[in-house]
């Protein structure tokens, strides 16, 4: 993060805190960023932080709304005020010294309950040296804990920005097979790949096996890369009766450069007008 960048951030976390804090709570934040034993404050403070702000979730004036935006991060105004201090007082810690930053959290995610977990996670935006969190981020992916996925999945822009590519295609597949809301995904379209629509395209064909229904966003990510093999696929869901199935691969492959599978899609009347009225976009599903 760009030091321009991380001034406005903190600018703006700093007005929202104060404004949803009490005066004892706002006291009490100060009384730990003076301190001169920074990190172990820090540390201790992290756990006591719902005990001094209470869990509501954060009011945001039409400033600070501005301020967020300007500052890419609009998506913290469903935060939690606890989650949002947390944060903030993550983003906080001295980072001239890499090793001593990431020992300090290393060990509170070692600790961590679920609700300090979900901070953590949101944090990793925030935290200077973002190179070595990216072990930290994989190995969440794992997690079998709802809110901590979402934490790290939507509206996090750290997983696309930092993860290699073997780590991003776990990320989105888990978020299909663990049914988070996809569309919530940061760098969803620009970390396409595909090894990723290939894996994608096989969980389809398990779902179909298995008379489930597929998520329309899938095909989103298969489009760039639809080839020989994938067409097959495709044409056996076109078989399916879903109209949202259908109209989702159908807008797959009129933004693919397969030329195959866009005549094949001229073969269906109705989804032929459909993709010519072009009212049909992801957001639509």
């Amino acid at each position: 993060m760009k030091g321009d960048d991380t001034k406005a951030i903190q600018k703006a976390l700093s007005a929202i805190l104060i404004s949803n804090l009490s005066a004892d709570g706002q006291n009490w934040l100060e009384s730990i960023i003076q301190s001169d034993d920074q990190s172990n404050k820090i540390s201790q403070a992290f756990v006591m932080v719902p005990r001094k702000t209470g869990k509501s979730l954060i009011q945001l004036n039409e400033e600070q709304k501005l301020l967020i935006e300007a500052a890419g991060i609009s998506y913290i105004r469903n935060w939690t005020i606890d989650r949002l201090c947390r944060v903030w007082l993550l983003s906080t810690l001295n980072a001239e010294d890499p090793e001593k930053l990431y020992a300090t959290i290393d060990r509170l995610f070692l600790s961590a309950e679920m609700n300090e977990a979900v901070a953590l996670y949101s944090a990793l935006p925030f935290l200077a040296h973002p190179e070595i969190w990216v072990k930290r981020c994989a190995e969440g992916i794992r997690s079998n804990i709802g809110s901590v996925l979402e934490a790290i999945m939507e509206n996090n822009p750290y997983p696309s920005e930092n993860l290699d590519e073997a780590a991003w295609n776990q990320l989105v597949l888990k978020a299909f097979f663990t049914e988070k809301n996809i569309k919530l995904i940061i760098g969803l379209d620009k970390r396409a790949n595909l090894e990723l629509a290939l894996t994608l395209t096989d969980y389809a064909k398990e779902r179909w096996a298995a008379k489930r229904k597929v998520n329309p966003q899938l095909w989103r990510l298969v489009s760039k890369f639809i080839n020989a093999e994938i067409f097959e696929t495709l044409k056996a869901g076109l078989q399916h009766y879903d109209q949202i199935e259908q109209r989702a691969i159908a807008l797959a492959i009129a933004q693919s450069d397969y030329q195959p599978a866009k005549d094949y899609i001229n073969t269906f009347p109705e989804l032929k007008l459909v993709l010519s009225e072009g009212n049909l976009n992801w957001d639509s599903f």
